[in-house]
């Protein structure tokens, strides 16, 4: 199949069966879509529509039972465990709603730790780390450990992280779930900011008010996609 050298990822008929009971759970039902590069995409939909399921393809944490997954022209659905794991490494930022900080580690420690899992460690990427702290205003916290830190710090140093290895693209699943509303609006401006300079972001939501500040809105029912909406500003 050809692939467009302008798509951040391509989804095609993409299917995902569980077997529970001795009963099998379609999750997914040959979903289809493209991402763009630069695109700001929120996918929604109610528990059981098949939002984890898809986050989890789309990170490269798990296999389609059919269909394909593109990412930059890639194909995910072929590679090995160790292609996935370098897939994961080096081409997505994940950003968590519980932030999956590692509490022995400083502020620049953990926006660091995924170039110790691409094997990236040196002068260049560690100034790298200490810019990203800069940019996301914890430049006077780098020395600082997880429970030094509130909510919106904590996410914060989560979405430096997704950035330290420069991915295709950023998988932000529920990355507000946690905060208030108004440390909420940060972060949301943080994220349209990255979008506005280009990066690519997906991001797994079940908050309205959170989905309108993307560009486009993906919804999902019953492991169907039922609505693909962009947005005109």
């Amino acid at each position: 199949m050809p692939t467009d050298s302008a798509l951040a990822a391509q989804v095609r008929a993409l299917s995902k069966d569980y077997v529970l009971g001795g009963e099998t759970v379609h999750a997914l039902r040959k979903i289809s879509f493209d991402i763009p590069y630069g695109d700001y995409v929120s996918i929604m939909g109610h528990s059981g529509s098949g939002k984890s399921t898809l986050l989890n393809l789309l990170g490269c944490l798990d296999r389609p039972t059919s269909g394909q997954f593109l990412l930059g022209g890639d194909d995910v659905s072929r590679m090995s465990d160790d292609q996935l794991a370098e897939t994961r490494a080096l081409d997505i930022g994940f950003i968590f709603q519980s932030y999956n900080l590692l509490p022995a580690l400083s502020v620049l420690e953990n926006i660091e730790v995924p170039l110790y899992y691409s094997g990236r460690i040196s002068a260049e990427t560690r100034q790298r780390g200490l810019d990203l702290a800069r940019r996301v205003g914890l430049e006077s916290r780098l020395h600082h450990r997880p429970t030094q830190l509130s909510g919106g710090q904590q996410q914060r140093v989560a979405i430096a992280r997704s950035l330290i290895n420069d991915p295709r693209f950023i998988l932000a699943d529920e990355p507000t779930g946690n905060l208030d509303s108004k440390t909420t609006a940060e972060i949301l401006a943080l994220l349209a900011q990255l979008n506005g300079e280009g990066r690519t972001i997906l991001l797994v939501t079940h908050e309205p008010d959170v989905a309108e500040q993307t560009r486009r809105s993906l919804v999902l029912h019953d492991g169907q996609l039922q609505t693909d909406e962009r947005r005109t500003w």
